[in-house]
This record gives structure tokens, C-alpha cells and sequence, in this order.
């Protein structure tokens, strides 16, 4: 299991982001190589996502044009949710696939003895920090989603308002009642900005924070996009999110200015992964070659600012900073997934009061 240290992170990112990933020399082939490439394959596999809807269909077009009599039954919820349903189907696991799902996540799926290695065709293309260090690999990363809060611009107006900018703007008192964010129990939005504070601050100074913020909070949803869409309406003028819904509204028309903390922002990586069970499908092996290739990081990357392979050309996304990279707050996710269950039982205790619900 990779210890992520993010100096390193930055370093190999940046170069990725700048310059685009070169093609290193050829890997040996694995003790369990990719299932072969053709367009003949058949069957179906289940999919676990917590990919947004709208970016699923976009991004599987490619892969049904490849693989037109394959079935990819999609099972997509937010991030807590999968990782729940996951673990509650241990014993009895349906999924075949888990897509685009947090890494923090997938750290406690491994350490639960649930996850294949699998090495992906391509994986050497891969950026070492978006990867398992481990060969065959438990899990491969393909973007990384960090915190952003959504601002209705109109809404603050008519309050004569400023625009926050920051983690301690938003616990001034002129906020109260103001602001809305996802349960970090439920989304992994949440819980990377849950994440991100506690690894900012240090957890005693952490919670001392998060009782501040929770004075302020109108309602925690059990949906990351929730908050940047309620900010875009105007049913909540402040809406702690992530970076690619909140630009997605704000590209609408929503009078929203989106806002990266400035002490920066928690993240996450979306990764894949293969299900350990008792018949491991080839077309699932064949999906997650397909998920780190080319043709679906281009779509990755046209949401995405840090996608973990880089192709040559590739314009940063519209809404993000000139360098997102410094965006990102010092992060250890070995250390977030080891003290996930400690945090959200904290957290429920504390705040669930507000939670909207399920």
C-alpha cells in the first residue's frame, strides 16, 4: 500500500500537467496479464460508480463503440454509499468492477481482503502516485476531485454580502443559516473536505473548527453535486462542493462565482478497481484496460484539471486555477482511509442532527 506524500505528489503531477506523461519502456507482462482485445467480447459485467450521471454516459460511449455486445450494468451512487454497499456485500460480492470511485474508498476495500490485482493494460503510463505500488496492482487512480464552494453571487447581493473566500470566512457569524455541504458519511465530497481540514489543522483543532462551521450550516446532503446545484438556485446562497459541479452550473448560467479555499483544497482520487470473487469475468479485466486508455482520459480531462495520465495538447478545463496542482492541501490518504470509520463516527455524533433525509 502506497504511503502518499504530497510533495511527491506535486512534483510527479506537475510535470504530468505541464508536459504530458511520456511513454515509458514497455512493463513485463504481469502473472495476470490483460484479457485480449477484441470486439467480439460478449457478456456483462456490474459496474459500481460514483461517477456523476452525466459524465457516465459521455465516457462510455467509447467503450461501447469498442465493445457494442458487452452489457455494463451500472450501480451508481454517492461515494459513502458504494463504499457501504461494497462492504456489506463482502461475503457475497455483485459488482464486478468498482469505476471512478474514491481511493480512500478502495484503501478500505483492500485492507478488507476485497480487492484482485489486476494491472491494467497501460498501467505504466500511469503516474506513480495515482497507482498501488503493489504489482498486480489493487487499485489505479484516473482524475483527482477537490473541495470548491459554489457562490450565488445575486443571493449574497441582496444580503449585502461578501463573497467568501475562504475556510474561515465561512464561519463568520453573517453566514448563519447560509451554508449547505454534503455528509461526509454519504458522499465523498464531504468526507475529502472533512479530510482536507483535519489534515490542514490537526484533528483537535479540527473539531473545534467543524463545530464553528456546523453553527452555520442550514442542512448536510447526502449528494456532493446537492450543494453547488442548491447555491445555483438560490435555495442556499453558499454551497461547499466540488470543483467540477460547481463549474458545471456556473457554465448553466447560474450566477455563481466558484471559489478554491485559500488554504487550499481537500481532494480525493477517483480510481478502479477489480472485485475479488469467485469468477472473474474477462470483460471486466477488459473495462478497466479501457478505463486508463487514451480515448477516455481525453473525456476525463475535459472535467478534470489533474487526470492521472496526461495526453500531449490537452487545455486545462475551464473554471480551474492556472495551476491546481497548488490547489491541493499536504494530504496522506493512507492516513485519511485508516481514520475514516473514527471520523464519521465523530462526525455522526455531532452533527448528524442537521443531516437531511436518506
Amino acid at each position: 500500500m502506497r504511503k502518499w506524500h504530497y510533495p511527491l505528489l506535486a512534483s510527479v503531477l506537475s510535470i504530468a500537467f505541464l508536459a504530458g506523461c511520456g511513454q515509458s519502456p514497455q512493463s513485463q507482462s504481469n502473472t495476470q496479464s490483460s484479457a485480449t482485445e477484441s470486439t467480439t467480447a460478449s457478456g456483462e459485467i456490474t459496474v459500481y460508480t460514483a461517477l456523476e450521471d452525466d459524465q457516465i454516459k459521455t465516457y462510455l460511449e467509447t467503450f461501447k463503440a469498442k465493445y457494442p455486445d458487452v452489457k455494463v450494468s451500472i450501480v451508481r451512487d454517492s461515494t459513502g454509499i458504494i463504499t457501504a454497499k461494497l462492504l456489506a456485500e463482502k461475503d457475497n460480492p455483485q459488482a464486478d468492477v468498482v469505476w471512478g470511485t474514491a481511493a480512500t474508498s478502495l484503501l478500505v476495500l483492500e485492507q478488507q481482503g476485497m480487492l484482485e490485482g489486476y494491472s491494467p493494460k497501460g498501467i505504466e503510463r500511469v503516474s506513480p502516485e495515482f497507482k498501488d505500488s503493489k504489482e498486480p496492482a489493487s487499485w489505479v487512480g484516473i482524475d483527482a476531485w477537490e473541495t470548491a464552494i459554489a457562490v450565488n453571487t445575486k443571493e449574497l447581493e441582496k444580503r449585502n454580502l461578501p463573497i467568501p473566500r475562504s475556510y474561515e470566512d465561512l464561519i463568520k457569524p453573517e453566514y448563519k443559516g447560509l451554508i449547505v455541504m454534503p455528509n461526509p458519511a454519504s458522499s465523498g465530497t464531504g468526507l475529502l473536505t472533512i479530510n482536507g481540514i483535519m489534515q490542514l489543522k490537526g484533528e483537535q483543532e479540527g473539531w473545534a473548527y467543524l463545530d464553528k462551521l456546523h453553527e452555520n450550516m442550514a442542512i448536510y446532503t447526502h449528494s456532493g453535486s446537492k450543494p453547488a446545484k442548491m447555491a445555483a438556485s438560490g435555495e442556499y446562497p453558499i454551497g461547499i462542493s466540488f470543483g467540477y459541479r460547481s463549474i458545471t452550473e456556473k457554465k448553466k448560467g447560474a450566477p455563481v462565482e466558484v471559489v478554491f479555499p485559500t488554504e487550499g483544497s481537500g481532494w480525493d482520487v477517483e480510481a478502479n478497481a477489480l472485485i475479488k470473487k469467485s469468477e472473474i469475468k474477462p470483460e471486466a479485466k477488459l473495462f478497466l484496460d479501457w478505463a486508463i486508455s487514451d480515448e477516455v482520459m481525453k473525456a476525463y480531462n475535459q472535467n478534470f484539471a489533474i487526470v492521472s495520465v496526461k495526453q500531449e495538447g490537452a487545455t486545462l478545463p475551464e473554471g480551474y486555477a492556472v495551476d491546481p496542482i497548488k490547489q491541493l492541501i499536504k494530504l496522506d490518504l493512507n492516513q485519511a482511509a485508516q481514520n475514516r470509520d473514527n471520523i464519521l463516527g465523530e462526525w455522526e455524533k455531532r452533527y448528524a442532527t442537521k443531516s437531511e433525509p436518506k
